[in-house]
């Protein structure tokens, strides 16, 4: 990433999921931490939210979700995100999702996930060192 870039997040709610006040608290945060911010809305499919990110050409996607469908819904995107050769999109997943679930997501490419508790500094600190050493690596 060329110094003085924006970093491009898309902020997405997968699935029926109703509650989105923690996915508008990340996006107002990456965006005063000077992240150009997409967000999605609710109650979207996993193909419309990686085709707001290609169509966005974005760095991250940040994936909320409480409804439970985690181990569902996130390797779906994923999948659909290798199919469309968006490997180097660095992707998140926030909300409920036990513990126990994580390697699992980690293993079909959820880079990290954040759960309750969390704080906005937390994320924005990650998100920046990971696209920051990404960046070095391609120099």
């Amino acid at each position: 990433m060329e110094s003085g870039m924006k970093i491009r997040v898309l902020v997405a709610k997968p699935g029926l999921d109703s509650h989105d006040r923690g996915a508008k608290v990340v996006a107002r945060a990456l965006r005063d931490a000077g992240m150009e911010v997409i967000y999605t809305g609710l109650r979207q499919t996993p193909e419309q939210i990686v085709e707001a990110a290609l169509q966005e050409d974005v760095d991250v996607l940040a994936l909320s979700i409480l409804s439970g469908a985690h181990m569902t819904l996130l390797p779906a995107i994923t999948g659909l995100m290798e199919e469309r050769g968006m490997s180097d999109v660095l992707v998140l997943a926030g909300g409920i999702i036990p513990k126990e679930d994580i390697p699992m997501l980690k293993e079909c490419g959820i880079a990290d996930v954040f759960g309750p508790g969390t704080t906005t500094d937390e994320l924005v600190h990650y998100i920046r060192g990971k696209i920051e050493s990404e960046a070095k690596n391609l120099e």
